[in-house]
């Protein structure tokens, strides 16, 4: 290629970027792992402009070139925008499950009224929840899931080629069927610690009907925090075990991958 070629080639270039880099960068965003508030923005932005750069030339054949009419690019550069969102909120939705759970198990054993601010839920959460999500995160990076919403992203060019109408109907189905899984997800893992705290609620009341004379709740809540506790340590293993296989699953079920 002359560089009379490359320069007359530039302006298109620069137009497919801009729209590979709206889906890219917005997926960016919010996936989880590479998405989060510990990331600093110019690294998730870095990552962006590297995956732009990398995908480009296997990608420009099938991009549009730039539009005469600026409402058409703000409308292609808009649906990209939607799209990126829309992936990276699904894949998102899986690491939640994590942050959800931790909120249910410190409701169960007493310590939701010690709150920290947790950017997974946008606001204040309990420790345990903050804990369990950044144990998500960990899980996420340390075993290369990650990968596997970027590689649905790349796939997501054939099924939802640049230029197509955004599809809003099946995209909020998607969503509010992750949402669902993903709660439902959360619900299983803090399942022991229901089971445990039905148990002590129980054994409390047996307690309180047999010596009456006992004052129950001064002996139930730190029993309850140190049960809830040495529960918390001995199932950990195989919580974050579970959490993997299911966001593993979740994620090969993204869009693009099915």
């Amino acid at each position: 290629m002359s560089e009379a070629d490359l320069l007359a080639a530039l302006p298109v270039l620069a137009f497919q970027a801009v729209l590979v880099f709206a889906r890219l960068g917005a997926a960016a965003m919010v996936l989880p792992g590479l998405g989060e508030e510990e990331v600093p923005a110019p690294v998730r932005l870095g990552l962006g402009l590297g995956l732009v750069v990398l995908m480009l030339p296997g990608l420009s054949p099938g991009l549009p070139q730039a539009p005469d009419a600026a409402t058409e690019t703000v409308r292609l550069i808009g649906i990209e925008v939607a799209i990126g969102l829309w992936l990276g909120g699904l894949a998102r939705l899986v690491a939640m499950a994590m942050a959800v759970a931790g909120q249910a198990i410190a409701l169960l054993l007493g310590l939701a009224q010690a709150l920290v601010p947790d950017p997974a839920l946008g606001g204040a959460g309990t420790a345990t929840g903050r804990m369990l999500s950044l144990a998500a995160t960990v899980v996420v990076l340390a075993t290369g899931l990650y990968a596997i919403p970027l590689r649905a992203i790349v796939e997501s060019y054939a099924v939802f080629p640049v230029g197509d109408p955004f599809p809003a109907g099946p995209a909020a189905e998607a969503f509010a069927e992750a949402a669902t899984a993903s709660l439902a997800l959360a619900l299983r893992l803090a399942a022991p610690f229901v089971l445990a705290a039905i148990l002590v609620n129980v054994a409390l009341g047996l307690l309180s009907r047999i010596a009456p004379q006992v004052q129950v709740y001064f002996v139930a809540v730190p029993g309850q925090v140190l049960l809830g506790l040495a529960l918390l340590a001995a199932v950990m293993p195989a919580l974050i075990g579970a959490f993997a296989e299911a966001a593993r699953a979740a994620f090969l079920d993204l869009p693009g991958l099915r």
